[in-house]
């Protein structure tokens, strides 16, 4: 058994890094969720978007990608690969929800548009690492 510390940051640091991104954005998603599905226009104004002005379905909409994004953040970081298709399920959808956005709210729109982007990078610049099987001796 080891008793070193360091043992245990085996990970990749990118790895941890798109980990701690899908668990804030989750959070930030999970309030502004919260925001439209009490008919606030705090977060951003997204009556002229895809949804048109019904707002509860832009809390839908931010609720599954918050969902999404914590659940990606929680399997990435206990090492199975089903985090990695998650992410990048996640990455993709915000993607598209960005391009949908970017228009009438341009500074979330891109916010979001760069962080999908890092968490893709993230994932793909770490695909070859597998996490090593704990050894008790």
């Amino acid at each position: 058994m080891s008793t070193d510390p360091m043992s245990a940051l085996e990970r990749p640091g990118w790895l941890t890094f798109s980990a701690v991104v899908l668990f804030a954005v989750g959070c930030l998603r999970i309030l502004s969720a919260l925001y439209y599905f009490a008919d606030s226009a705090r977060v951003n104004n997204l009556s002229a978007g895809a949804f048109g002005d019904n707002l509860f379905l832009w809390g839908l909409w931010d609720l599954l990608i918050a969902v999404l994004a914590l659940w990606a953040g929680y399997s990435l970081l206990g090492g199975n690969t089903f985090g990695r298709v998650i992410g990048y399920a996640w990455g993709v959808l915000v993607i598209v929800q960005s391009f949908m956005i970017i228009e009438y709210a341009p500074w979330f729109g891109f916010g979001s548009l760069l962080i999908a982007m890092l968490v893709i990078f993230a994932l793909s610049a770490t695909s070859d690492w597998k996490q090593s099987p704990t050894t008790t001796a």
